[in-house]
């Protein structure tokens, strides 16, 4: 009498532990037909290929430019633009499992993103006298790869870096930290996360036409929502005190930019971070949430024009 009442339940819980995974299985794979849209170029680099792009003038001092966690390159957009009306020539680029790059397997830490960033210099020929612009997940492969090669970097710019705390909370923080059940987790929940967080920001500016509808589109391809969560267990999973230290002993000027109303990675970081850093300058941006370098495109170019005039 009890024979079937276990049997259907053993195969709904089957069911539910399986379909994250077969959900994720049926997801678009990156494929050559797919890249055929992207702008810019591909790289064959040692993990992959990674998607880049070029702007400004080939002559002009180089910004190599540093996406965060869930937003590609794309979201340099008006960014770049301002650079190169202020003479540079920007350099963006997919991290691998975003964007057009492609999707390796394994663990995303710092070692993983510093040997993306690179290899690519290396196959593009960039050798030093970088200004490096690194956004929230970004702010910290920047860091990094300043702290190891102070002599390559004329300028840090930091724009709402992580780091200083942690960038997630509640179940999403707990699979970051739950080998075991977190990939799971994160592949039953964080679409439903990301769609709720772009739904609170639809109605903001951004210099980025259609930058919502582009974030949420990374959601149709396979690779992505694992990245993120390799991510969350790696790099994101580390504070980069050491790195802020050794970034001011090798004399770096750094500008952090912050969002006022920032509540993914809080305004209270920059404290944190001036206790690391205290050379480090800091510019908050009234009004600005995490969205900043596309919501407050103008306000931040204004601040690195400023900062650009006193470190030059």
């Amino acid at each position: 009498m009890d024979g079937p009442p276990v049997i259907w339940i053993a195969l709904a819980v089957a069911v539910i532990i399986a379909l994250p995974f077969v959900i994720e299985a049926t997801r678009k794979p990156m494929t050559a037909k797919a890249r055929m849209r992207a702008p810019g170029a591909f790289a064959q680099l040692s993990q992959g290929a990674t998607h880049y792009r070029w702007y400004g003038p080939e002559d002009g001092p180089i910004a190599v430019c540093v996406h965060g966690l869930t937003t590609p390159s794309f979201v340099w957009g008006g960014l770049a633009k301002g650079l190169t009306d202020m003479g540079f020539r920007v350099l963006v680029y997919d991290l691998y499992g975003r964007g057009f790059s492609d999707r390796p397997g394994g663990p995303q830490d710092h070692a993983f993103f510093q040997s993306q960033l690179n290899d690519l210099l290396t196959d593009q020929g960039v050798q030093d006298d970088i200004t490096l612009i690194g956004y929230s997940m970004g702010g910290a492969i920047a860091t990094r790869f300043a702290a190891q090669q102070p002599q390559r970097i004329r300028r840090l710019i930091l724009l709402a870096p992580a780091g200083t705390a942690p960038v997630v909370t509640g179940l999403l923080a707990f699979a970051a930290h739950a080998p075991l059940i977190g990939r799971w987790l994160t592949l039953l929940r964080y679409p439903t996360v990301l769609r709720n967080g772009l739904k609170r920001e639809q109605n903001q500016p951004s210099s980025v036409v259609g930058i919502n509808a582009m974030q949420e589109a990374e959601l149709d391809w396979r690779g992505f929502v694992p990245a993120v969560w390799e991510s969350l267990c790696g790099v994101l999973a580390e504070d980069m005190r050491t790195e802020h230290e050794q970034v001011q002993k090798g004399s770096i000027p750094v500008l952090a930019i912050w969002g006022e109303e920032d509540s993914v990675i809080p305004l209270r970081s920059s404290q944190v971070l001036r206790t690391w850093n205290n050379h480090v300058q800091t510019a908050v941006v009234p009004g600005a949430g995490h969205g900043l370098p596309y919501s407050h495109t103008t306000d931040v170019l204004k601040h690195i024009d400023r900062f650009l005039n006193n470190t030059t």
